[in-house]
């Protein structure tokens, strides 16, 4: 995954910085904006990632239960 939570985050990050330095009204503005949008990339990243793990972790216990002979 190589746009993941970390990748995202980090330019998030990056954009903070940017718009905390900036001289200017409007590369401010612009740089919170992108801040904004990375922030919630990470957060739908996030989210996909622990929903990928419930339904692997649900396919697994169905396996288990299906290898498993009954009497």
């Amino acid at each position: 995954m190589s746009q993941g939570y970390d990748f995202y985050i980090t330019r998030a990050d990056e954009a903070a910085a940017e718009a905390e330095n900036a001289a200017l009204a409007n590369v401010r503005d612009r740089a919170l904006r992108a801040e904004a949008t990375w922030r919630g990339l990470a957060n739908q990243a996030r989210a996909v990632a622990v929903e990928r793990a419930k339904v692997e972790q649900e396919k697994a216990a169905q396996r288990e239960a299906e290898a498993t002979p009954t009497a």
